[in-house]
């Protein structure tokens, strides 16, 4: 028996054990009687998103979510350590179109394309009261840019802050070989920092396998400044990736172990109980998708900030309630996550347009998803600009997934005006990438 058939076969038994009619189920999951009638026979395969909603209408507790395949991730998620050491160096290159971006190289190809003189950068060795206030005015600076950055990524398309990044990265990388013992830990723990930015910065380009490398980058530049907590973030980092691409298992797996790690602090800790909570939701696993929740709450709640900058969002104090709608919406429970966005997105600082196209656009699927379609539409209409602004590969997943949501609507007037705008704006950001 294929899925077809096993997921029709199943779909139809746990109706019958509620005693729920097609008719109603369609009412419940706001998709036709003759659609959900052709899963139930096999005739259609079963997405996602209809076994998520099924699931959640008849209490099936994960269920009927286990009988669709995740997706295969293959290999794509991997990153040794040898690509680390071996793709040392990166070069920046300008296209006559004027498009700056970096590519990786080998310290052979370093050497022989005499690119080692990229990173020559670095303060006197000697410990003078010179060479000391260097070194506390290079700290001080990038710190203050560092911010800035941060600030920036919010407005503008990814490529145009990640060149920044690489180099800031290794400009600090190379000041701490020669800077003082007093300081070198302080270079090389901003050097992660940046770093692990350049990482989230990949991912919104598309590029999970870059972001993957950088976010070891980081791991390596904060071991050596004294610092063993980023490599549980890199877990969770990691995690979201595989959240991403659908795969439940691996990003439970992931957060898991990012909070068993013995250097983990309460922040790190709360942030991977977050994703865990998301990976469990993915799989449609209610109970323990709550009990994470209130693991981060808790953990979140004690968690100390240091002098470094903090990992993950700065945007929002709380970020748990964020993850509570994502999650409710995997849960099959999108009038509840749609109402939680409402709520939380009012008090969002409005300049972070990366921040509330991602949310906003989550928050307009879910609506869709509870058949409120006006209101999808108004909201959808009014992230456009904020979309195309930011250019990000995560929020285009999202996309598409509300412009396949509307599609089953495309009689009806508002969403038959918005469809056009929404497959435009992801037209307009694929060229971007070609």
């Amino acid at each position: 028996m294929d899925v077809s058939e096993s997921f029709g076969s199943e779909l139809r038994r746990w109706r019958a054990t509620v005693d729920l009619s097609l008719a109603e189920l369609a009412r419940c999951t706001h998709y036709s009687k003759g659609y959900l009638s052709k899963i139930e026979t096999g005739v259609r395969p079963p997405t996602v998103g209809v076994a998520r909603r099924c699931d959640a209408a008849l209490n099936a507790g994960g269920a009927l979510m286990a009988l669709v395949p995740p997706p295969d991730t293959g290999d794509k998620l991997s990153v040794s350590p040898e690509m680390i050491n071996q793709e040392e160096l990166w070069v920046l290159s300008m296209g006559a179109d004027s498009l700056v971006w970096f590519q990786s190289i080998t310290r052979r190809e370093a050497l022989t394309a005499d690119a080692t003189s990229l990173l020559t950068l670095g303060l006197a060795v000697s410990p003078s009261s010179r060479a000391r206030q260097q070194e506390t005015a290079v700290v001080a600076t990038f710190s203050a840019v560092f911010s800035q950055i941060r600030a920036l990524g919010q407005q503008v398309r990814p490529q145009v802050v990640l060149p920044t990044l690489i180099a800031h990265t290794y400009t600090l990388q190379a000041v701490a070989v020669n800077a003082s013992s007093r300081r070198r830990s302080d270079c090389y723990l901003l050097a992660s920092r940046y770093a692990e930015y350049a990482g989230w910065m990949a991912q919104e380009v598309g590029d999970d396998r870059a972001a993957l490398w950088w976010t070891s980058k980081a791991v390596q530049l904060a071991s050596a400044g004294g610092d063993h907590e980023l490599a549980a973030y890199a877990l969770v980092r990691r995690a979201l990736i595989s959240l991403y691409v659908g795969d439940a298992v691996q990003t439970i797996a992931l957060a898991r172990r990012a909070q068993e790690h013995p250097a983990a602090g309460n922040r790190v800790r709360g942030l991977a109980a977050q994703r865990e909570a998301q990976g469990h939701a993915l799989a449609g696993a209610y109970s323990d998708c709550q009990h994470a929740l209130d693991r981060a709450t808790a953990l979140l709640d004690g968690a100390a900030i240091g002098p470094v900058p903090v990992l993950g969002s700065s945007t929002v104090s709380n970020p748990v309630p964020f993850s509570t709608a994502w999650c409710l919406y995997d849960l099959g429970r999108p009038v509840q996550a749609a109402d939680l966005r409402d709520r939380e997105l009012s008090a969002v600082d409005p300049s972070a347009r990366r921040f509330h196209a991602r949310w906003g656009v989550r928050r307009a699927l879910a609506h869709a998803a509870s058949g409120e379609l006006d209101r999808a539409c108004a909201l959808s209409r009014e992230l456009l600009d904020d979309i195309a602004a930011t250019d990000s590969a995560t929020v285009r997943s999202d996309v598409r997934a509300l412009a396949r949501t509307l599609s089953r609507w495309l009689t009806y007037p508002p969403v038959r005006q918005l469809y056009p705008e929404l497959t435009a704006a992801l037209h307009r950001t694929d060229i971007l990438h070609h």
